[in-house]
């Protein structure tokens, strides 16, 4: 399995060089909608999956020829698991001047060490697909010890401190479907600086919700910069969103 992937159109970014520190379905969450499948590896213990000096090699093949927005750590499972992830952040560094994005599920956001490290990044895309601990249960069937109040908690405390762009992402199915107007509410209380609804469209084992459906959820969400995995654009640069200039998608 590669470590380093891409350039991938993303409908969020533009052209991603995707990296992946995991390179199995290890993940802390074992959500109902998740795309590769049933999480095999079900922990919140950290561990170094692939060497940081690997993942380096693997970026000096792919970067130097690459045309690219953006990179973006994310893969088979939750990226901050990875033991390394602030190596691995450095070496993006050292060898590309592109954004630096990751896309967590939050759930280790209430530890001191990680917040350090991702305020690295530039982009913080984090989950949250629930309102209330009885449907974060439902859906993202989180390891044993993870309370969605402390993750709640501290989505909103990064955003407070974090200098770089805190992004949300739900993933709306049936089971959340009803429940958009509370999670807009929770979003309006942490003001990401963009907000992505999305909903399955590769294959999954929970059914998309259609057109008409996300534009009635979109509707909740009003007066914040949402992107509706149905109605995203083309996008320029995302250096230009950076540089305060507005993007499509």
């Amino acid at each position: 399995m590669k470590t380093v992937f891409g350039p991938v159109s993303s409908w969020r970014f533009g052209k991603s060089v995707g990296v992946d520190p995991l390179c199995q379905n290890v993940c802390s969450f074992d959500c109902v909608y998740c795309q590769v499948g049933p999480t095999l590896n079900k922990t919140i213990q950290k561990e170094i999956f692939i060497s940081t000096d690997r993942i380096e090699e693997d970026l000096k093949r792919v970067l130097p020829g690459a045309s690219a927005d953006v990179v973006t750590i994310s893969g088979y499972g939750e990226p901050t698991l990875a033991k390394n992830l602030d190596e691995i952040i450095e070496v993006i560094r050292g060898l590309t001047d592109l954004p630096v994005a990751i896309m967590t599920n939050s759930s280790t956001l209430p530890l001191g060490k990680m917040r350090r490290t991702l305020r690295d990044l530039d982009i913080v895309v984090a989950k949250l697909d629930a309102y209330n601990y009885s449907l974060f249960e439902e859906i993202n069937r989180p390891v044993k010890g993870l309370h969605f109040g402390d993750i709640l908690k501290w989505i909103k405390k990064f955003k407070s401190s974090f200098e770089g762009r805190l992004e949300l992402q739900t993933m709306f199915i049936e089971k959340n479907k009803d429940y958009a107007g509370e999670l807009a509410k929770i979003a309006a209380e942490i003001q990401p600086d963009k907000v992505y609804i999305n909903t399955p469209l590769r294959h999954s084992p929970e059914g998309h919700l259609s057109k008409d459906q996300m534009y009635e959820i979109e509707k909740h969400f009003e007066g914040l910069n949402v992107s509706s995995v149905y109605n995203s654009k083309k996008y320029r640069s995302y250096k230009e969103v950076l540089n305060g200039r507005s993007i499509q998608g």
